[in-house]
């Protein structure tokens, strides 16, 4: 993907210590440096690490175009397990996450989101066929011999619980590519992610299963349509500011959309007036 992986993922260690450990560079800092440290969890088409170790996907090509735009030309980016992501960013390893993290209300407790970029609904891979006629969390709950694996400290891992799903009949899995082999070698009957999310991951990796029907979980009645956005630190302002307001220049011209073409994105996946004050409230 040209532009988006400016710099490869082995180089970001000796990079990041340029950053000052603990404070987190402020948007002035990363136009002196010149470069943005990004964390990504490889699920595609969000964010993840490509065959040439650079990062790719919808999220990563937002931040490369946004942080372009505020005078910072590359992104260096880090891959780590789901449930390390947050923990990162607090920590000053990333400036930024790029993986299409959902905006939820706890998540605002630790953590300052953009403006929504992109949103799309939940499906299960299974083997081709569906022969346990899995569609939704409450059939894994209803068999208890159906074993599900999602992401470790996922919006997945809340959905499968709230509606049921024993916690001895989940794999909670570090990464994408965790689940998909653990379907391969029988060792669970479905992987919880994004439709996008696994029909991308299909077509790169092949193999004999099926995408469930999309779906978005209803939850105390009402309907979870997650969005995802950019992840900064809690506390600048500046920087925040900054990125919103590219955001809504990339949304009104259609920028946004072009963005997330090449990654299986359309009009439907892309913001539609929901704010992150709206979602952090819940």
């Amino acid at each position: 993907m040209a532009g988006v992986g400016a710099a490869a993922v082995a180089l970001a260690p000796t990079l990041a210590s340029c950053t000052r450990a603990g404070e987190g560079a402020s948007l002035d800092d990363l136009r002196e440096q010149g470069f943005v440290r990004v964390g990504l969890a490889n699920e595609i088409p969000f964010g993840f690490v490509d065959a040439a170790g650079e990062a790719a996907g919808q999220s990563p090509a937002v931040a490369q175009a946004v942080f372009e735009e505020l005078g910072i030309p590359e992104i260096v980016a880090t891959s780590t397990s789901w449930d390390g992501l947050i923990p990162g960013l607090q920590n000053d390893q990333f400036d930024i996450l790029a993986a299409g993290v959902f905006i939820t209300p706890e998540r605002c407790q630790e953590v300052a989101f953009s403006e929504p970029t992109a949103t799309a609904p939940e499906a299960f891979m299974v083997e081709a066929g569906n022969p346990l006629g899995i569609q939704h969390f409450e059939d894994i709950a209803a068999n208890p011999d159906i074993r599900l694996a999602v992401l470790n400290a996922s919006v997945e891992q809340t959905y499968a619980e709230y509606f049921g799903v024993p916690e001895g009949q989940m794999e909670l899995i570090p990464d994408q590519t965790t689940g998909f082999e653990m379907l391969e070698n029988g060792r669970v009957d479905a992987v919880s992610m994004l439709k996008v999310s696994h029909e991308y991951l299909l077509m790169e990796r092949g193999g004999e299963f099926d995408v469930t029907e999309p779906f978005y979980p209803v939850m105390d009645g009402k309907e979870e349509k997650g969005w995802g956005g950019l992840c900064l630190r809690s506390g600048d302002q500046e920087m925040l500011d900054e990125v919103n307001r590219v955001i809504a220049e990339f949304t009104e011209s259609g920028r946004l959309l072009e963005l997330g073409e090449e990654w299986g994105f359309t009009d439907a996946d892309l913001p539609d007036g929901t704010s992150t004050s709206e979602l952090c409230e819940g």
